[in-house]
């Protein structure tokens, strides 16, 4: 869905001229205020019977705006004075002062977003907005939980969730707090953090979500501020969160524990004997398609199987530019690193891959493999080679890490599919796990 925003820029000037001038005077003095039209997506509540809406987005994704603009649907009706959904709204985040400075008088908050004729008056002694048709919104310091204990309200927004103090005390303060009219609701907004209230919202049945990285907001953000960004923190577990606007956790029964992969990252393995990259690619093509798994893996294989040592040098993964795309990545890294051997997953179209593969590189080695096994099953030995510290991980892999933590003994419980997780797994399956195996046998070892 674009937003109307969306379509204006991009429309050609015969149209914006034919839109403006189709307005009435009325509609047209409105237009700045209407924000239905300039939101982006993830900005829009969704339908339904939610209690929590959780915004969650990279930093400067837009979501305090969407916070402001809520609580303006909710409180203003069709005349100024005229009464809305809500009457009584709590403005929860970390402390007042960041209440009042952020969504209250911010660049986009409450007073920034309210037409002349329904701009609340700020009661800076009571700590309060209340608007011409009488609805008030108070403000509250997640310091203070206690100062729930007591008042009732039909809305609440909470901003930043995710780095109060007292998170969890204040949140369900707040939830025994929201109790007026036919169905309170809460907004949340927040950059995404590990943290336990915001683990346990999100997998309320009643929560429903909205995300958006911060490059989604990129009309309204200075470019210098994204080159920057994504120089310094792409590919880390806080541009994750930060900018990506996704949150980074271990699932109960994670095959790599969090302690695991942080024992693996900066460890050094040196005298690389052999450099594999292994593939797995999507199942499907275009924007929404899954990733095509890439990842470059080289190992040290001296002495006997329990010498070797494995580190993942880099991830190469790309999604959304098709069969041709995908190849011509893994072949790029291929030859970026000077590698040994190219493994692929085929079990999707098995002459498909080989084919696109060698368009790009004709007489590149090249292993096709077939899973027999599910994936868990394939990555038990090779969660097993961590846990035996024997594969270290170089940087920039923030988002293999990510899905590391989230594939469990029970299956992987992320969103969509764990392709770099299965690359990983092949990559050194080829490595050390089938060729441990093969050394074991003692008619193969003079091999």
């Amino acid at each position: 869905m674009r937003s109307g925003a969306v379509w204006l820029a991009s429309a050609t000037p015969e149209v914006v001229h034919e839109f403006l001038h189709g307005l009435s005077e009325a509609a047209f003095l409105a237009l700045p205020w209407l924000f239905e039209f300039w939101a982006l997506p993830h900005q829009i509540a969704p339908d339904g019977a939610w209690r929590t809406w959780v915004i969650m987005g990279g930093r400067g994704a837009g979501k305090t705006r969407a916070g402001a603009e809520w609580v303006r649907g909710q409180v203003e009706g069709a005349g100024p004075a005229d009464p809305g959904r809500a009457r009584r709204v709590a403005l929860v985040g970390e402390t007042v002062d960041q209440v009042r400075e952020v969504m209250v008088f911010g660049e986009s908050g409450i007073m920034a977003c309210a037409p002349p004729d329904r701009k609340p008056d700020w009661e800076a002694a009571r700590k309060r907005l209340v608007w011409p048709n009488g609805a008030v919104a108070q403000v509250v310091s997640a310091h203070d939980p206690e100062s729930l204990r007591g008042p009732q309200f039909d809305a609440a927004w909470a901003d930043e969730l995710a780095k109060w103090p007292k998170a969890q005390e204040t949140w369900d303060m707040l939830q025994f707090a929201l109790r007026l009219g036919e169905m309170p609701q809460a907004v949340v907004t927040t950059t995404p953090r590990n943290v336990a209230v915001l683990k346990a919202v999100l997998k309320n049945p009643s929560t429903v979500v909205t995300h958006a990285p911060t490059g989604a907001n990129r009309a309204n953000l200075a470019e210098s501020f994204l080159a920057e960004m994504e120089a310094r923190y792409g590919g880390t577990r806080r541009g994750i969160e930060e900018l990506d606007g996704l949150l980074v956790e271990d699932a109960d029964g994670a095959l790599w524990p969090r302690e695991v992969i942080a024992a693996a990252q900066g460890v050094r393995v040196s005298a690389i004997s052999r450099i594999v990259v292994a593939v797995d690619p999507p199942a499907s093509s275009g924007a929404g398609a899954d990733e095509c798994g890439i990842l470059v893996v080289g190992a040290m294989l001296d002495g006997p199987p329990q010498d070797w040592r494995a580190v993942v040098m880099e991830d190469a993964s790309v999604q959304g530019l098709g069969a041709a795309g995908w190849a011509a990545a893994a072949v790029e890294a291929f030859r970026r690193h000077a590698a040994d051997r190219m493994v692929a997953e085929a079990n999707m179209g098995g002459d498909l891959v080989a084919a696109v593969i060698r368009q790009q590189e004709a007489f590149l080695p090249l292993t096709l493999v077939h899973a027999s096994k599910g994936k868990v099953a394939r990555a038990e030995p090779v969660a097993a080679l961590y846990e035996q510290g024997r594969v270290a991980h170089g940087p920039g892999l923030a988002r293999l890490e990510a899905q590391m933590g989230q594939m469990t003994r029970g299956g992987f419980v992320g969103p969509g599919s764990p392709d770099r997780v299965d690359a990983l797994v092949w990559a050194l399956t080829e490595l050390m796990v089938d060729r441990a195996a093969a050394w074991r046998r003692p008619q193969m070892r003079s091999l």
